[in-house]
């Protein structure tokens, strides 16, 4: 019965969401409110429940999204972005444009949404398609791959950092150190089939004139920030975070130690998103009301989405863990062996079903806490590799019912029969190859 009862929440969220286009937050408190009552919990217990859950979840990762989201929004508006484009492209080389673009999209990604990411390096693909004669496709699959890469599997971005946060993950650390190396893999699985489909597929794409003289990108963002001021607010972060993770793992029996206890504050994930907000101040061209009240103002208003889903999950997640349905699964799973598979099937069908990768994160995440240890997850590794088989799931496939999907095809010029054949299958062969390491990697560090 307890199956069957999760089973049905599970259907009602991808059938709300996708057919009803109902939005996830209430979809989410619809589906917690349907299974307290239908295990019979206390009417007391219920909303104590669903509120502790919301509650909790913020309370540990709320700030680091809000501070991620702000970052993103400076770093897309002061030509941040373009910036760390135009370095990529010139250390990697002309010679190999597409895994610049790669690349590219990978770094950029980490920050920025992955949509707000390819409409704003769109027209640098496009002027290095004209002056290099290269395919559009392999430079706008490349470009799309880079970005998915990242987007669902390296904190900052809002999706893992969710998943992170509705698994009591207590090291974000070895998140980001897990995420970048797993999803550098899962970049050069789409490069590859970038490079593949750029020799049978073909788009419409216009050629447009150099980056260096778009007069449009000029007047848009005027001089372009230095190359130090473009990446720090996302590296100096990452490194903070990484370093007090490594530094915890290496060092654990100094507590009293000064230096050791300032690593550990500078790399708590808050005060290093902090730290990188404070670097991305000095992207403002000016401090004024635009700026410190509009760019910060907008990056707000996009946290307050993922915050809602976020809190939703969380609440989910809990009142699942006290219904005893996730204890019951995971006993019922593990008789089967899937382990690390279960997380990336459950989000892949939800990623499939729904669209949005970042709703297939954070729902996942939040039904799988109770799984973790009937499926042997429990550990900190554990959690931190149902992450990423949870990120693999999420980019499983884009296709017609993502936005991404739509933004990929219509930028790129490639009608829905195309963009099928290159994108969404790259997208699909980005999760299988990534749930292939992490499956790897499960059965040797668990």
């Amino acid at each position: 019965m307890l199956v069957y009862i999760l089973l049905i929440a599970i259907a009602f969220i991808v059938f709300a969401t996708s057919k009803l286009k109902l939005h996830p937050f209430i979809a989410l408190l619809i589906a917690a409110y349907g299974i307290a009552v239908s295990v019979g919990m206390g009417y007391t217990q219920i909303a104590t429940t669903i509120t502790k859950g919301f509650g909790n979840i913020l309370a540990y990762i709320g700030i680091v999204i809000v501070l991620g989201t702000i970052i993103g929004v400076i770093l897309e508006k002061s030509g941040a972005a373009i910036k760390m484009a135009d370095v990529i492209l010139k250390i990697v080389g002309k010679k190999r444009p597409v895994l610049a673009m790669s690349i590219i999209g990978y770094i950029v990604s980490i920050p920025v949404f992955c949509d707000s990411g390819f409409v704003i390096l769109n027209a640098l693909k496009r002027s290095l398609v004209r002056q290099l004669k290269v395919s559009g496709v392999a430079m706008s699959v490349a470009l799309a791959t880079g970005l998915f890469a990242t987007h669902t599997l390296v904190p900052p971005t809002p999706g893992p950092i969710a998943a992170a946060g509705n698994l009591m993950v207590d090291n974000l650390g070895l998140v980001i150190i897990f995420g970048i190396l797993i999803s550098i893999i899962t970049m050069l699985a789409g490069y590859f089939w970038a490079i593949y489909s750029g020799k049978i597929y073909t788009n419409g794409e216009d050629s447009l004139v150099d980056l260096e003289k778009d007069s449009e990108v000029i007047e848009k963002y005027g001089e372009l920030p230095s190359a130090f001021k473009a990446f720090a607010p996302i590296f100096i972060p990452i490194l903070l975070i990484a370093t007090a993770s490594i530094v915890k793992l290496l060092f654990t029996n100094m507590n009293d130690n000064i230096l050791y206890k300032l690593f550990v504050f500078l790399g708590n994930p808050s005060n290093a998103l902090f730290i990188g907000l404070l670097f991305a101040m000095t992207l403002l061209p000016k401090f004024d009301e635009e700026r410190l009240s509009g760019w910060i103002g907008e990056g707000i208003k996009n946290a307050g989405e993922i915050l809602i889903i976020t809190g939703a999950g969380g609440a989910l997640g809990l009142v699942l863990k006290e219904s005893g349905i996730g204890a019951y699964l995971g006993d019922s799973l593990k008789t089967l062996s899937l382990g690390i598979f279960v997380p990336f099937i459950i989000s892949a069908a939800l990623k499939s079903a729904q669209g949005s990768s970042t709703t297939a994160l954070v729902v996942t995440s939040s039904t799988i806490l109770p799984l973790l240890a009937s499926l042997g997850l429990d550990s900190e590794m554990g959690k931190v590799l149902t992450v990423m088989a949870i990120g693999a799931g999420a980019m499983t496939v884009s296709h017609a019912n993502d936005s991404f999907f739509w933004v990929v095809s219509r930028f790129s010029q490639m009608d829905v029969a195309t963009a099928y054949k290159s994108f969404t299958m790259a997208t699909l062969i980005q999760g299988l190859v990534t749930i292939l390491i992490v499956y790897i990697l499960a059965a040797i560090l668990l």
